[in-house]
């Protein structure tokens, strides 16, 4: 049997996915790719006007909104509830352990989360579920240093 050859969408592909393709929806869609980890908005918006890029912060969330409602970005909130976005370069559905000190965010085994999701659409009836699962605490490196209070 042949390998599985899928190609690897493009950011113009991705830009597609939520309207029409402009040079600035592509502009952001190519920094979240290059961005690590989970970034807001205005974070973004900042590293693209730092780096010369007339992106307005409105293209920057709309397009980010857009990227998460066709499952191309994953999307958390923050402790103060700001939208965070993370690349997602395939279709498949990822949770995340994320620290509330850094933002450092690691991908988590979530097999019996979907597993309980579908069967709660089977037994229920529903229709076109989805389910959002936030996991937060410290990372081993931020819980190695001396707490907020303690620093002031």
């Amino acid at each position: 049997m042949a390998p599985d050859r899928r190609r690897t969408p493009t950011p113009s592909h991705d830009v597609t996915l939520i309207g029409r393709l402009t040079q600035q929806r592509t502009v952001v869609v190519e920094a979240l790719i290059r961005t690590d980890g989970f970034v807001g908005a205005q974070a973004l918006h900042n590293q693209l006007a730092a780096a010369g890029s007339p992106v307005g912060l409105s293209t920057v969330y709309r397009t980010l909104a857009g990227l998460a409602g066709v499952g191309r970005a994953d999307m958390v909130r923050d402790t103060s509830g700001e939208r965070l976005f993370r690349y997602r370069p395939g279709p498949e559905h990822r949770h995340y352990l994320i620290c509330t000190e850094c933002g450092l965010s690691r991908p988590v085994d979530s097999g019996p989360v979907e597993e309980w999701a579908d069967t709660v659409a089977q037994t229920s009836g529903f229709a076109n579920v989805r389910h959002t699962v936030e996991l937060s605490g410290v990372c081993p490196d931020c819980g190695r240093r001396p707490a907020a209070d303690e620093r002031r």
